[in-house]
C-alpha cells in the first residue's frame, strides 16, 4: 500500500499568486503533486454552471449555489481520495462565504480532510498589487475585486500565511516546506471543531 500523500490548500484572492506557488510546489517538492485547484476545476465545469467554484462574493447567482456546494464537496472528496492513494495534492482556491446565504464550504472541507494532515495556507497580497497584476493600476478598484479582498481571508485561521508582494513564489514554497517540517497542521482541525460557519447539510 502506498504511503499517504500530503495536502496543501492555498487560499487567496484572484491574482494573489496562488497558481505560481502551486507550480513551484509541483516542481520542487518530493513525490508526485497534482494540482486540483479552482482553475483546473473550472476548466472541467460546463458553461451553464460557470464560473462554478470560482463564483465571486456577493450572492450574485443564488441559482448556482446548490451546485457549487456539491462541487466543493466533490473537489475535497477527490483531494482526500488522491492522498489516500499516495498522491500529494496542492489546491489553489479562493474561499468565501458571501453567497446569498451562508454555505459553510470551508468548514465542510475541513471535515472532509479530517485526519489527512492538510495544511491551510493564506496567500495574501495587497489590493494595489493585485490591481497592477490585472493591468489596472491607477484606476478605481472594481467592487468585485474589493469584495474578494474583504471576504477571502475570513475567518483567517491558517497554518501559515505568506505575502506575495514581499516573497517570490519560490520563497513562499520554501516557507510552506519549512512549516511542514515543523510539525502537523492545526488550522483545519480548528475550523472543523470551532469554525464560525454553519455546517452544510450532509448529502
Amino acid at each position: 500500500m502506498n504511503d499517504p500523500g500530503e495536502i496543501i490548500v492555498l487560499n487567496g484572492a484572484p491574482r494573489s499568486g496562488k497558481t505560481s506557488i502551486a507550480r513551484v510546489v509541483q516542481e520542487t517538492f518530493p513525490g508526485t503533486w497534482i494540482n486540483l485547484g479552482v482553475d483546473v476545476y473550472m476548466s472541467a465545469t460546463p458553461a451553464k454552471l460557470q464560473p462554478g467554484i470560482g463564483l465571486r462574493p456577493g450572492g450574485e447567482r443564488p441559482d448556482l449555489e446548490p451546485q457549487i456546494v456539491s462541487m466543493y464537496r466533490a473537489l475535497y472528496d477527490s483531494v482526500a481520495a488522491h492522498t489516500r492513494n499516495g498522491i500529494s495534492v496542492v489546491t489553489d482556491v479562493g474561499h468565501h462565504d458571501w453567497y446569498s446565504e451562508p454555505r459553510g464550504v470551508l468548514r465542510d472541507a475541513a471535515r472532509r480532510l479530517d485526519g489527512l494532515g492538510a495544511y491551510l495556507v493564506g496567500v495574501r497580497c495587497p489590493i494595489d498589487v493585485i490591481m497592477r497584476r490585472r493591468g489596472a493600476a491607477g484606476i478605481p478598484i472594481p467592487e468585485p475585486v474589493q469584495r474578494w479582498q474583504d471576504t477571502v481571508h475570513d475567518p483567517g485561521v491558517y497554518d501559515l500565511e505568506v505575502d506575495t508582494s514581499q516573497l517570490s513564489p519560490e520563497k513562499c514554497a520554501a516557507a510552506i516546506r519549512a512549516r511542514i517540517a515543523e510539525g502537523p497542521p492545526t488550522a483545519f482541525a480548528k475550523l472543523a471543531s470551532n469554525g464560525p460557519h454553519r455546517p452544510l447539510d450532509e448529502n
